[in-house]
């Protein structure tokens, strides 16, 4: 037999399918980052103001975090040595777990050691085949997996359209429906109408299940999140929502966890895979956590300072020449999306932003819809006021390149038409 005979194994492709990804201006990489003081990193070796960190109070780096870990593990040592149903729940995150639901005024909370982990597993346990779930188009991919782990039908409705939802809603014939949504929208930065939202789930008999990995510790009194910024906890709790976030972001640290009815959250501990059959989180994060949630209650003077940042970023880009066609998009949140439109003309803004010393993340599909590549600007109670400025005036004078730009090109074909017409 040829060499030319053999079949051709179907991980031979994988290379001309990487080229693919290259070519569409779709390839990612990874970049090895250090701390480097408030809101600097060492990116690669190379020092650079961040605007692309979660870490929206600045608390990923306090030292009573630190402090808080470190001692935790004199008590408890490092792993958690097994999972939470066997012996994996250790006294640190018991507490923790009381102190979550107390700090989201619920009446309990589940902690999980990843965010995504507690999406994909929380929502299968909640509905099955038969049973209908809806899901906002711009949902984050955790809640879309989930939803396909499920097998329950699912219903995607057109991006914050809450007509849309009420028909499929009111179509459906099932007895179990579940309503999912993020909060604070990742890409976006918009904050969905919970109260609305809400409603419909009363109206339907259906279950909620808010993501507010953005929200939490940055809206709502003393950083309780969306939902109680929405005046939604304590005593007008509602059954019917399940509240998840995350502990990466705004806390600081890592994992998850999702807080609600009693019952309910009974049942997910019993039925949900990624927490019964994962290993628990080590209770030196739970303790750092612990630590987290007395430092963001007290820190409205960071989300003050937040928002000041905001408004400040929001001001100056507004003055960003209009005929590149670039808009940012609504938002009163951390998250300020900056839509450039092609994957190439995002990342040429993200190199002549990195060549200037400042890492902002270009964002393109499938994370976003194709045609709306875009800068994902992150701001963080750590960025200062100078930071900011920077930002901007870096914004600018690639905006000046690509005006130059523009002009030589539509000069040119004007030329070259003035030339066939001749």
């Amino acid at each position: 037999m040829t060499q030319e005979s053999h079949p051709t194994s179907w991980l031979d492709e994988i290379p001309g399918r990487l080229a693919d990804i290259e070519r569409a201006h779709l390839l990612r990489r990874r970049r090895v980052v250090q701390p480097a003081g408030g809101a600097h990193l060492l990116v690669d070796g190379q020092p650079m103001l961040a605007f692309c960190s979660n870490d929206y109070l600045g608390l990923a780096g306090h030292p009573a975090l630190a402090e808080a870990a470190r001692d935790a593990t004199h008590t408890f040592g490092v792993g958690s040595g097994g999972s939470p149903l066997v012996s994996g729940h250790s006294a640190a995150n018991d507490a923790l777990e009381r102190d979550l639901a107390a700090f989201v005024q619920l009446p309990r909370a589940l902690y999980f050691y990843a965010g995504y982990a507690t999406n994909t597993g929380i929502i299968p346990a909640l509905v099955g085949d038969g049973d209908a779930l809806f899901s906002d188009a711009l949902n984050h991919a955790c809640l879309i997996d989930g939803a396909r782990l499920s097998r329950a039908t699912i219903h995607r409705y057109p991006h914050a359209d809450l007509a849309a939802l009420e028909a499929a809603l009111a179509a459906s014939p099932a007895r179990r429906k579940l309503v999912v949504s993020d909060a604070v929208f990742s890409m976006d930065g918009d904050l969905i109408d919970i109260p609305a939202l809400l409603a419909l789930c009363e109206r339907y008999d259906a279950l909620l299940l808010l993501d507010d990995a953005h929200g939490f510790g940055v809206l709502g009194p003393q950083g309780r999140g969306s939902l109680a910024q929405a005046g939604l906890t304590g005593n007008t709790a509602s059954r019917r929502v399940l509240y998840m976030a995350t502990l990466g972001k705004a806390a600081g640290v890592a994992g998850a966890f999702v807080a609600g009815d009693a019952a309910l959250i009974e049942w997910l501990l019993q039925k949900t895979r990624t927490y019964i059959f994962a290993t628990a989180a080590p209770p030196l994060l739970a303790s750092a956590l612990r630590k987290s949630l007395e430092l963001m209650e007290a820190a409205d003077d960071l989300r003050e300072g937040l928002r000041q940042r905001i408004a400040q970023l929001r001001e100056g880009l507004a003055a960003l020449p209009p005929e590149l066609g670039w808009h940012l998009l609504p938002s009163h949140t951390a998250v300020q999306a900056l839509v450039i439109g092609s994957n190439e003309a995002a990342l040429a803004a993200m190199e002549s932003l990195r060549q200037r010393g400042l890492w902002v993340p270009a964002i393109r599909p499938p994370t976003v819809p194709v045609g709306t590549a875009r800068l994902r600007i992150a701001l963080s109670a750590a960025h200062t006021t100078t930071d900011v400025e920077a930002l901007l005036a870096a914004l600018a004078a690639h905006a000046a390149d690509c005006v130059v730009a523009l002009q030589q090109q539509t000069a040119g074909t004007s030329v070259a038409s003035a030339a066939v017409v001749a």
